[in-house]
């Protein structure tokens, strides 16, 4: 199974690979999104660490359960060669209604058939007092 663009990226297929991973997080369907990272796919995302498409698409099930309403935008940061730095900023509210944005930057890396082998996020959330949404579709 290939996932165009493949690397080596340049500045067109960099920037195509970030708005497909936009486009498929804004989506919130985690079996669809796990099948664009390798079977054994290493992530970081804040305190957790795990491995495998199973593990990703239980936690996209428990992020997008806590996490209503998200809305993300990425943007490419820097790319080389099987390698993509974005920013990102996304909005969510949680069950009580509260409103938070999240800031961060991942690093990915890729396989030759253009499947994320690695994901390492950092993020940091901010609670909001949002009478509308900034982040809007």
């Amino acid at each position: 199974m290939t996932r165009p663009p493949l690397p080596p990226f340049d500045d067109v297929s960099a920037r195509i690979k970030v708005r497909l991973a936009e486009d498929a997080w804004n989506s919130r369907e985690p079996e669809p999104v796990s099948l664009a990272y390798t079977p054994d796919s290493q992530w970081r995302n804040r305190a957790e660490i795990f491995a495998g498409r199973d593990l990703i698409v239980e936690f996209l099930i428990r992020k997008w359960a806590r996490e209503l309403e998200c809305r993300l935008i990425k943007g490419l940061w820097a790319y080389r060669g099987n390698l993509i730095a974005v920013r990102f900023a996304y909005e969510y509210r949680d069950d009580s209604g509260a409103w938070f944005r999240a800031y961060g930057n991942e690093n990915w890396e890729f396989n030759i058939d253009g499947l994320m082998r690695r994901r390492v996020a950092s993020i940091n959330d901010i609670p909001k007092g949002l009478p509308e949404r900034e982040l809007s579709a």
